[in-house]
């Protein structure tokens, strides 16, 4: 054998130990099942926790050389910024009081969403029918299958196709609590507190509430007895700011004491008074009462006051939010969020992800085509006519 031959087979046995752990990483993350359009990776509860992946990195940091723009002295956060990602509010429990993801788990939970993209944009089949594309496996969110509510194609939604990452690092939750789960609450919600919150129920999925109690007696009465996002008026309860399954975008505008977050979602304005002091009137505006100020470059905002319907996690009348938005690169800015209410947590707990620049922003014209609100009472008024024994018109002229 050649001396050249020799060092040949040295460097090519040095690369592969060298590469051993990032391989083995690899075929380990290969076996992971994950829920396709989702950061849900099946396993029993801490088995992924001990998988050799880097400690957290735990709030922003800014990129080496970065300045970020400045209006009047201090950092200037105009535009629009993104928050969708696959990465869930909570973590899965395989992970157990894991951060932070391999990259090669992250390549897995992505290169799900993409395949789940590619089976949603193929062309249907002619004549398919509803129960033809559930076994399709193509919803969004990951909620295909006999127990799911497929309400949405993945090809029509757009929740996120990375997974989140915070200073380089994939995250397996956006919640930084140990386990990455919501902290036990002291109390629960009663009966009557559900049921009230079900007849203003805000947001995507109505706050948490079944359909059953979302569609039950008064809820289709009037349109006022509705949900709030049916009827247009708000989706998101932010504080804090979450991604939903589509118009994830925000714009930011800054102004002489005041900062500004446009929601591309139906509409939605936050209006942060800076160096300022919270309203004392009694009053619960949506979205709160939000002041603000500067500590360093990371603007803070202080939300109260918030209104029974848009309650988080069942706290509204004493909850505060303090949310911290830091610029760390020209394209991304550090989000972080503190939830703090002492009759329903012992502690404070929160969160962190980063936002990301986005495109133009569009209106969002929500009553525009809203045929669905209309079909919902002219189909309770058709069953109080089955009911009764009218016909559907007789029911309708009725009300």
């Amino acid at each position: 054998m050649t001396s050249h031959t020799f060092a040949a087979l040295l460097m090519a046995a040095g690369a592969w130990l060298a590469a051993g752990p990032a391989l083995a990483q690899d075929l380990k993350a290969q076996d992971l099942k994950v829920r396709p359009g989702t950061s849900a990776v099946e396993g029993a509860p801490g088995a992924l926790q001990d998988v050799a992946a880097p400690a957290p990195i735990l709030g922003p940091r800014v990129a080496p050389g970065f300045k970020p723009p400045r209006f009047l002295g201090k950092p200037d956060f105009t535009g629009v910024w993104n928050n969708e990602t696959l990465t869930g509010i909570n973590r899965a429990a395989a992970f157990g009081a894991r951060l932070v993801l391999t990259e090669a788990e992250a390549r897995v939970i992505e290169g799900a969403n993409d395949k789940l993209l590619a089976r949603a944009n193929a062309p249907t089949a002619k004549g398919a029918t509803i129960k033809d594309i559930e076994a399709g496996d193509t919803c969004s969110g990951g909620r295909s299958g006999a127990a799911q509510v497929c309400n949405y194609d993945a090809a029509w939604t757009a929740p996120g196709e990375k997974v989140v990452r915070v200073n380089g690092q994939p995250r397996t939750s956006i919640l930084t609590t140990p386990d990455g789960q919501y902290p036990k609450a002291k109390r629960q919600e009663t009966v009557a507190e559900r049921e009230r919150r079900a007849r203003a129920a805000a947001g995507e999925g109505g706050g948490g509430l079944s359909a059953a109690e979302l569609n039950r007696g008064p809820q289709n009465d009037n349109p006022e007895t509705r949900g709030l996002a049916e009827r247009c008026i708000i989706v998101r309860s932010d504080p804090p700011m979450f991604k939903g399954l589509y118009n994830n975008n925000h714009f930011f505008q800054m102004a002489p004491g005041h900062v500004a977050i446009v929601t591309e979602m139906i509409h939605d304005l936050r209006d942060i008074r800076l160096n300022s002091t919270h309203r004392t009137d009694g009053v619960r505006p949506w979205f709160g009462d939000s002041i603000g100020w500067w500590e360093g470059d990371t603007l803070v905002v202080e939300t109260t006051n918030l209104p029974e319907a848009q309650a988080y996690r069942g706290a509204w009348q004493n909850l505060k939010v303090i949310e911290r938005f830091t610029l760390v690169s020209p394209q991304r800015m550090n989000y972080r969020f503190e939830i703090v209410d002492p009759t329903m947590w012992d502690k404070p707990w929160g969160g962190e992800y980063e936002f990301v620049r986005g495109g133009r922003m569009f209106e969002y014209a929500c009553h525009e085509g809203n045929y669905g609100l209309a079909n919902i009472l002219a189909g309770a008024r058709a069953e109080d006519a089955e009911a009764a024994g009218r016909k559907p018109d007789q029911a309708l002229a009725k009300r």
